[in-house]
């Protein structure tokens, strides 16, 4: 019994330690799973739980359509069509470089171009689409669609692609889109956009993105293993962007675009009685569409750094001198100031001595006797040699500003350009030196520091014949819908304090430019109607001397009552009489609804132009 009893005492002691052992054992594995636990609970359960959630759903943006634009009568020029994108989703990718290869034999993917794309944006969310390919074919659709199940990550997502229906037209005008750039969406100007989508970039499209964009939506999908849909959780609707009318006129836009095409210049045409721009041509010009489908960077480079500027609206940003179309101004400030009369006359004999040096008339042989009204017709360089050595390059420039010309005019586009109105002020703080009596001679007929746009002359001349009014030109004639049309309510900038009798006699001046023999604009006439107007030839500043001049017209009709002013800047074009007036006379002509004029020779030999050189 005793052996008995030492042996159980013995036993139960072991127990009892060996219980302690695993008692403790038993505590601390518990302890490191409730620790264990609470970490993936409380510290990472809202990230495992955005993990759980989106391997069962995604979210997708929902593209809004973006406004429509029309024309002044309500023909569309830039809509949406329906288009099928390509999207992969990082986090959804099983092998990242099988999927690329797969994409790249399906549908000729880049894979380096798409591999850049992800890295890029995985560093923010792995879980958000990122847009691969925009405007898929339906070939390109159909295989991805068949091969969807293989390809974990992709994704097709149906979405609204601009689209510009005539193509090149109004390009400069219009604008593009393009996909927005990092630095683009750092600079908070932008809320409702982000990365991968487009925006715009140059023109209507750019200036008022704000307005044609509208508002993305979202949705919430639930999909299957292979990232196909199976239902819509929830959704936010997009908000479509407002539609835009514009001031121009589709047909006569259309025949400015094709005066143009295969030469380099600008067209204006617009109402001079409120500012509206009828049509707005720039050339050459470029296919806006090309950027919708993604343009590379080489091609890109090419309508950048191409011949003659495709990208530049020289409608609003060209700075040209304008040569005799300078005159016009010239003669306002002469008659205004009273350092000539109507009836003064002047002798050209083909050029004007002054100082060590013949400033020449481009009529070599000379004018003879010249008053203001032959002068202005004939474009007698000789008379404004002397008209400016009176007035002086500061009266000069204040005429200049006074009708419109030196400042921006206010257009709603960007990078509109304010030319220059040169003064003595200018000179010395822009060179550090006085201005010199020769270079007034020289700015008198348009040359030297003055540059003027085509959009400027075209008001220049609009300004003479409306009364001296000066509106600021207006592109958009209603946003949203056509009851809103305060967009094109007329803007009234300054008026020419100038007297009446001053603008009536410059105006008879330049009704005889087209209309009487010897006229330097008689290209442009229109049978139907009067045509006023005022050529100009000017030098290609700074380059090759055998480069030929740039041909300048700016017409008005009917000067009686006007309801169009135009003006054609044709570079390299050498004379405004025959290079640019026919042109301005066609828009006209159109415009006003004249049938087109069958040349005769007797017709022909009625409006010979005296070439202005």
């Amino acid at each position: 019994m005793k052996r008995s009893s030492g042996f159980d005492q013995i036993s139960i002691e072991t127990l009892n330690r060996r219980l302690w052992f695993v008692t403790i054992f038993v505590f601390v594995v518990f302890s490191l799973l409730f620790m264990r636990l609470w970490f993936l609970q409380i510290i990472n359960g809202r990230s495992y739980k955005e993990q759980s959630e989106n391997n069962r759903i995604h979210r997708q943006k929902i593209t809004p359509f973006r406004g429509v634009i029309y024309d002044r009568n309500g023909e569309i020029l830039a809509s949406n069509l329906p288009s099928f994108n390509l999207y992969i989703i990082p986090e959804d990718i099983q092998d990242r470089e099988l999927l690329l290869r797969d994409l790249k034999v399906l549908i000729g993917l880049d894979a380096e171009e798409v591999r850049g794309k992800l890295k890029k944006e995985s560093k923010t969310n792995s879980f958000e689409p990122v847009l691969v390919k925009k405007n898929l074919t339906w070939e390109e659709m159909a295989k991805i669609e068949t091969h969807l199940f293989n390809l974990p990550g992709a994704s097709l997502q149906p979405e609204p692609q601009r689209n510009y229906i005539y193509g090149d037209f109004a390009s400069h005008l219009i604008g593009y889109l393009g996909e927005i750039s990092e630095k683009e969406l750092e600079s908070n100007q932008y809320p409702n956009s982000a990365s991968g989508d487009y925006i715009g970039k140059f023109g209507i499209e750019g200036k008022w993105q704000k307005e044609l964009s509208g508002i993305s939506g979202k949705r919430q999908i639930e999909v299957d293993a292979a990232g196909r849909q199976l239902q819509v959780i929830s959704q936010d609707s997009s908000v479509s962007g407002r539609n835009i009318a514009l001031t121009i006129d589709r047909k006569l836009q259309a025949s400015a675009d094709a005066m143009l095409k295969d030469k380099s210049g600008a067209i204006v045409a617009m109402d001079p009685n409120n500012g509206e721009i009828l049509a707005m041509s720039s050339s050459p010009s470029f296919d806006p569409n090309i950027f919708i489908m993604g343009i590379d960077k080489t091609e890109m480079k090419k309508l950048t750094s191409g011949k003659d500027s495709p990208f530049q609206n020289k409608a609003i940003s060209g700075q040209y001198m304008p040569g005799s179309v300078f005159k016009i101004v010239m003669a306002i400030a002469g008659l205004e100031e009273g350092v000539i009369t109507p009836d003064d006359a002047v002798s050209c004999t083909g050029a004007y001595d002054f100082g060590n040096r013949p400033f020449k008339c481009w009529n070599k042989k000379g004018h003879g006797s010249v008053n203001l009204h032959r002068a202005i017709r004939e474009s007698c360089d000789v008379y404004f040699y002397k008209l400016g050595r009176k007035l002086g390059i500061d009266r000069i420039a204040y005429y200049a500003r006074m009708c419109g010309l030196g400042v921006k005019t206010g257009i709603e586009l960007d990078s509109e350009k304010s030319g220059l109105i040169p003064d003595s002020a200018w000179k010395l703080k822009r060179y550090g030196v006085s201005w010199q009596a020769g270079e007034t001679l020289s700015c008198s007929i348009g040359q030297s520091y003055v540059q003027v746009t085509p959009l400027q002359a075209a008001r220049l001349i609009s300004v003479v014949f409306n009364g001296g009014k000066v509106y600021q030109p207006k592109i958009v004639r209603w946003v949203g819908d056509k009851n809103n049309e305060s967009q094109s309510k007329p803007l009234l900038q300054g008026e020419l304090q100038v007297k009446r009798s001053t603008l009536e006699e410059v105006k008879r001046g330049l009704i005889a430019v087209v209309n009487e023999a010897g006229g330097t604009g008689g290209r442009a006439r229109v049978r139907q109607t009067i045509v006023a107007g005022k050529t100009g030839t000017a030098q290609v500043a700074g380059l090759d001397k055998k480069m030929k001049d740039n041909a300048w017209f700016v017409g008005i009709a009917p000067a009686e009552n006007p309801k169009i002013a135009v003006a054609v800047i044709i570079e390299r074009g050498e004379h405004g009489g025959s290079a640019a007036g026919p042109l301005a006379g066609d828009l006209i002509r159109q415009y006003l609804g004249f049938a087109e004029e069958i040349k005769t020779s007797a017709d022909q030999d009625a409006t010979e132009t005296v070439e202005e050189h």
